[in-house]
């Protein structure tokens, strides 16, 4: 099934941690070089809306090419997504059911990269804010909450998703 994002992230045999580590030694130089010329918050601004808005789009072309109801259209490229990423995070299911689904990052090793390099605000633009771009493919069928990620420095990333009545 991974074959539905094997367009957006070039090359399947490459781990997706690799290729965010790939990402971060082009984005990090060009970040501090940002930060340096036009400031901290002006750069990360300009950064963090230049990816939110890839991410948005990306997501929503991922969703678009498949058919079925919006909470099929989020199943999918939820699993394909969980598949992808779950090599990487090790998490504990709290809850799952029609109504929702409650999920507990317990380790994540994107956010150990990005902390290393101290850069865990590009690993939440590049990593963590994905989720929500996942859930948008949903339609409203699917909304997510969640309080903490372990890439802002809590213990766990809490994933609280609920699901619209069918």
């Amino acid at each position: 099934m991974t074959g539905l994002l094997d367009e957006y992230f070039v090359n399947p045999d490459v781990s997706l941690l690799d290729k965010v580590r790939m990402q971060a030694q082009v984005l990090v130089p060009v970040l501090r070089a940002l930060r340096a010329e036009l400031g901290k918050d002006k750069a990360n601004a300009i950064v963090a809306k230049a990816l939110r808005d890839w991410s948005r789009q990306l997501f929503a072309d991922i969703g678009s090419g498949i058919e079925g109801s919006p909470r099929r259209k989020w199943a999918a490229v939820q699993s394909v997504f969980g598949e992808v990423s779950g090599r990487e995070v090790e998490v504990e299911t709290l809850r799952h059911d029609k109504e929702a689904m409650d999920l507990d990052v317990t380790r994540c090793r994107f956010a150990e990269f990005f902390r290393a390099l101290g850069e865990p605000e590009l690993g939440a633009l590049l990593i963590c804010a994905h989720d929500f771009d996942v859930v948008a493919v949903g339609e409203g069928a699917v909304s997510l909450d969640r309080a903490q990620t372990i890439m802002q420095g809590a213990p766990t990333c809490t994933f609280r998703y609920r699901f619209a009545p069918r």
